[in-house]
């Protein structure tokens, strides 16, 4: 069944996703506010309301929020990117007009109790301390950072301790106000749903949020930078990223089956030549990260300090040589995982409530399964090549590392080092 959408009155838009044969469903807001969209005061805000939104209302305390939506068996749930936030429910059908209720409740609702915000916001702090400690996450804050510097694209979604410590009611009431208008929402449903109930619901609960437009996000220009955290850890852990490419860019599909071929399972090429045939590292993987209007293609691996200085030439030899022999047997491996991964989506009505507001909110509308296949099927080697060379000409390389820096063989070389062994 095709997908059913409905703008109402107040801009707000309705997607259903219905999937009959299910007893359960998946309701949600998705809002255009994400890190993106923060002032430098700001960082963070973003995620700090996305907890305290289940913190207490007018009408609920947090106790009631949990045991309403626990008492019928559902979860709530929420979180936040760099360009949207989301609040979901996963419920049994006939329990669809609370979900969506309470939804309504706390997006509209929520008092900012002060010894509330007091109490989670030492829970933010607990988990900003929680990802400083991990580096194989921290790396790719840093690698933000490095490739948008002094740029919204490029802060935590988190935020820091000093932004967080200084949020309190007011500053998240002015946030919710600035951000969170009609235009700039979507309430997704997937599942056992139907379209006109959803419909309803949303005209009910919703219908007092603003009518206007909210501003935009702040633009992203990539500028490879380098940033470097000396770290006493057993790995170095290493991301490498050149200049992607946006959602709407007709390379978009070709460079998400690149990432596959060069990083994207057992059978990729990083895997088999760093891992399997050398030994260098445990883990490494690439990555092709679409924004707006920019991205990232890049690759990770953590490795022994001693093995990094072998590691990198390697690496780097990988992705020049994709230029010239990538072959159509491992085109046609990174397609098959694309398409597998689609179409399990289908499976799960939350992924499929995700995939709707988030394809709703980037393109305007809602490409259908058989669209996308056939867009990922439409990639062959001969478009490979010719994305590797673009990505290669287009910009050096942002880098960040954590971890010990120096090791055998020099340890990790400088990045004009680094950017020359990219270069084709």
């Amino acid at each position: 069944m095709a997908v059913e959408i409905t703008t109402l009155d107040n801009g707000m838009t309705v997607l259903t996703d219905a999937m009959p044969h299910l007893k359960t469903a998946t309701a949600g807001i998705w809002v255009d506010a994400g890190a993106r969209h923060e002032s430098l005061p700001q960082n963070g805000i973003s995620h700090m309301l996305e907890h305290m939104a289940f913190k207490g209302t007018q009408r609920r305390s947090a106790l009631d929020i949990a045991e309403e939506i626990e008492t019928v068996g559902g979860h709530l749930n929420a979180h936040t990117t760099h360009e949207a936030t989301a609040y979901h429910a996963r419920i049994m059908s006939e329990d669809t007009p609370l979900a969506v209720d309470l939804l309504a409740d706390i997006l509209q609702n929520s008092t900012f109790d002060p010894q509330e915000i007091e109490r989670e916001r030492g829970v933010i702090l607990s988990e900003i301390g929680q990802a400083l400690d991990t580096p194989d996450d921290l790396v790719f804050d840093h690698l933000l950072e490095a490739a948008f510097p002094g740029q919204a694209l490029g802060r935590p979604i988190l935020g820091t301790e000093e932004s967080v410590t200084r949020f309190d009611g007011a500053a998240l009431r002015t946030y919710l106000a600035e951000r969170y208008h009609a235009p700039g929402m979507v309430l997704a449903g997937a599942g056992g749903v139907a379209h006109a109930e959803l419909v309803a619901l949303a005209e009910d609960r919703f219908n007092a949020l603003s009518r206007e437009t909210a501003g935009g996000m702040e633009p992203a220009h990539f500028e490879p930078g380098d940033r470097r955290t000396a770290r006493d850890l057993e790995q170095t852990h290493l991301a490498i990223a050149f200049e992607g490419v946006p959602y709407g860019d007709p390379d978009f599909y070709v460079s998400q089956v690149f990432a596959g071929v060069m990083g994207g399972g057992m059978s990729s090429r990083l895997f088999q030549e760093i891992r399997e045939k050398r030994g260098l590292c445990y883990s490494v993987f690439s990555f092709a990260w679409s924004f707006a209007e920019t991205g990232l293609l890049g690759f990770y691996a953590g490795a022994s300090p001693d093995d990094v200085a072998e590691l990198v030439p390697v690496l780097a030899g990988e992705t020049t040589r994709a230029m010239a022999d990538i072959t159509e047997e491992e085109v046609a491996r990174a397609r098959a995982q694309i398409k597998a991964g689609l179409l399990m989506n289908l499976e799960s009505s939350s992924s499929r409530a995700e995939q709707i507001a988030r394809q709703y909110m980037i393109h305007g509308r809602v490409p259908g399964v058989e669209e996308l296949i056939d867009e990922v099927e439409a990639v062959d080697a001969a478009a490979l090549r010719r994305f590797a060379e673009r990505l290669l000409r287009r910009s050096a390389p942002a880098l960040a590392a954590v971890g010990p820096l120096g090791g055998k063989g020099g340890g990790l070389e400088s990045r004009d080092h680094i950017a020359a062994r990219f270069t084709p």
